[in-house]
């Protein structure tokens, strides 16, 4: 027989409660959905892996705990790059507190990806922002145009009208914004462009999102227009 769960919480208020026998039917039923989820998302991957590639033949130098290091030195012996583009404009004094979010799921990850022949970094404009306390490896970008060509960072005359971003023109919302690049190093040594992702694309770096999607409540976000990350805050500035 189905009963309503009592709570005070707007995500889980009157939600069906029925029997064990009924939970498993409903679950099993969805399941069957998560697995051709998964399938999809497989071959979207697969897909992914197909697109063309572009040259990198722009030489960028970046700054960062070895010193000067052009992109090809960045790969640090891998063929593999991943880089997540951090928001941080040289003049703001904190790097973004929703990129501070993702930046927490990345230690240590970084171990792991180079036993996959892949090197994990984070860039900005604005240097290592070395409160944080975490331990992956990050450059500045500053003085180069590498944020400007992977339409990550906007110039004054673009925030004030419009830019390429996320495969079209729009105003930008600020001077920055988020990004995820992957490079390829060719045994010759020529580096490639094989993917850039923007905006939500974003989503598959953050583990904690993907622990709230399981729960009741998921991201709790519905109705916190124009900023539904506007709860985040940096994980030492909870406790004030």
């Amino acid at each position: 027989m189905e009963t309503k769960a009592v709570a005070h919480n707007s995500g889980i208020k009157d939600h069906a409660v029925v029997s064990r026998k009924e939970w498993l039917s409903a679950r099993i039923g969805f399941l069957a959905k998560e697995k051709e989820f998964t399938r999809l998302r497989d071959e979207l991957s697969r897909e992914r892996r197909t697109l063309p590639w572009e040259v990198v033949d722009k030489k960028y130098v970046f700054e960062g705990p070895d010193g000067k290091q052009g992109l090809p030195e960045l790969f640090e012996g891998k063929s593999q790059l991943l880089v997540y583009h951090f928001m941080f404009d040289p003049s703001w004094e904190e790097g973004c507190k929703s990129c501070s979010f993702w930046a927490d799921n990345f230690n240590s990850i970084d171990v792991h990806l180079k036993h996959r022949d892949t090197s994990f970094l984070a860039i900005s404009r604005a240097p290592y922002e070395k409160r944080m306390g975490w331990s992956f490896k990050w450059v500045s970008s500053f003085g180069s145009d590498f944020n400007y060509d992977y339409n990550v960072s906007f110039t004054p005359e673009q925030v004030a009208g419009e830019a390429y971003h996320n495969y079209k023109n729009a105003k930008p919302f600020g001077s920055e914004t988020v990004g995820i690049s992957v490079f390829c190093k060719g045994e010759e040594g020529s580096v490639f462009h094989t993917y850039s992702c923007y905006s939500r694309g974003v989503d598959m770096l953050n583990g904690a999102y993907n622990y709230l999607d399981l729960t009741p409540k998921g991201r709790d976000e519905e109705g916190q227009e124009p900023n539904p990350q506007a709860w985040v805050r940096r994980h030492d500035d909870y406790g004030q």
